[in-house]
């Protein structure tokens, strides 16, 4: 749901970042060398090199191999340089029960990692004039409290410096419907409290996500989910990406299920039995498919291919006209270091981090990376996009157990060079 605290930190937690100054120049052509703090700038190689530990056979396709041989990893890895896929792997089952095995075709659910689609639908309806960032909640909705009415806008809601509470959330509830998802979810919404200035950080506040879905339905006439369908999936071209219902989370062999770490050591399909919990310390008793479908503003299911597609739809002018990319982008607000929560203290394996919409953006060797990473019971995603070199790099799990964090800094070292 929408406001869980389902989104794994450091690269992917929140916002993205990019576009802006040199990343803008290297979306012209310009070759960049940008210097580390401290550090003399990196040597620029041939951009058009594969470097070797992403290729084939190289480092990055071991280490994956190798987990998945310790049963550490079923899902999809790929890299892409230039629209051109350099190495796809695919391993374990989407359905151990019809025996349908993990491959490019299958989707995935993307539980946080699909957050940025909401940023794009409203940054769509800016670039229309239709909606205007300094907007209050106020301006386009009605049931808010008066202090979030007048004072907290969307840009504060996208950037993640509402100042807004997280509430609490019934993870047990077995929802039957899309509209009771979207009742549910509307309420939820307006018990947020104004806990700080609006301006001040916020750290994975639901509410921020929830309420400019509802802004999007508002606006629009239509659901968030079909909004988001026409309006991103269909112009990318993102045939294999939807808001799947449980229904067809259950019947299409296309949706890989999640297979959840039950307390005694065990894995279960979380979708076929919903009576049973995770006993995760970061999502305790939660079932992802307890969710009939994901809250507006949240998760959606896509293939690897897929993500590559919104990967280029961002920088090419298909979902958003240049100006509004880099807003979407852009460096916001500069991100601490990154402590506890999934990644357990590990520090991202990046040189600075910056909130940007719905997403972070970092400076890794020398280079922008934007991306988004996303975790359930179950379920893991992540996409990253290297701007300045062509690169974007996807992962995409379904069962617990995976290093996730481990594989997006082995990942961006295979692709940057770092070490």
């Amino acid at each position: 749901m929408t406001m869980d605290a389902d989104s794994v930190r450091g690269i992917g937690r929140r916002r993205l970042l990019g576009w802006s100054g040199l990343a803008a120049a290297a979306a012209s052509g310009a070759q960049l060398v940008t210097a580390r703090p401290g550090h003399a700038a990196p040597a620029r190689t041939d951009p058009d090199a594969i470097p070797p530990d992403a290729r084939p056979g190289g480092a990055y396709d071991r280490y994956v191999a190798k987990l998945a041989a310790e049963d550490k990893f079923s899902g999809v890895i790929l890299l892409s340089h230039r629209g051109r896929t350099v190495l796809s792997r695919s391993y374990g089952m989407a359905d151990k029960e019809k025996g349908v095995r993990n491959h490019e075709g299958v989707a995935f659910s993307l539980s946080s990692a699909g957050k940025p689609f909401g940023a794009v639908a409203v940054l769509q309806l800016v670039q229309r004039g239709e909606v205007k960032l300094w907007d209050t909640v106020g301006t386009h909705l009605t049931g808010f409290a008066k202090e979030i009415a007048e004072k907290v806008t969307i840009h504060h809601l996208l950037s993640g410096t509402s100042g807004l509470s997280n509430p609490d959330v019934d993870v047990r509830r077995v929802f039957q419907s899309r509209e009771e998802v979207r009742e549910y979810n509307e309420r939820w919404a307006r018990q947020a409290e104004l806990v700080a200035a609006p301006g001040t950080p916020t750290d994975h506040v639901g509410a921020e996500v929830a309420i400019p879905a509802l802004i999007v339905e508002a606006v629009t006439g239509t659901t968030y989910w079909d909004y988001v369908e026409e309006h991103i999936f269909r112009r990318c071209g993102m045939t294999g990406t939807a808001f799947c219902t449980r229904p067809r989370w259950l019947t299409d062999e296309r949706v890989a299920h999640p297979y959840m770490e039950l307390a005694d050591g065990g894995r279960v399909d979380a979708v076929r039995y919903l009576d049973k919990d995770s006993p995760s310390p970061h999502q305790p008793g939660k079932n992802p498919g307890r969710n009939f479908i994901d809250a507006p503003g949240d998760g959606g299911f896509a293939t690897a291919p897929d993500l590559v597609r919104f990967a280029h739809a961002l920088t090419d002018g298909t979902v958003l006209d240049r100006p509004y990319a880099e807003v979407l982008t852009a460096a916001k607000t500069p991100l601490p270091p990154q402590q506890g929560g999934l990644r357990n203290g590990r520090a991202p394996a990046a040189d600075a981090g910056f909130g940007a919409y719905s997403m972070p953006v970092h400076i890794t060797n020398g280079q922008w990376l934007w991306g988004r990473a996303g975790g359930d019971p179950g379920v893991g995603a992540s996409w990253n996009i290297y701007p300045d070199t062509g690169w974007v790099g996807v992962i995409l799990s379904n069962c617990d157990g995976v290093p996730l964090w481990e594989i997006i800094d082995r990942e961006i070292k295979a692709v940057t060079g770092g070490r």
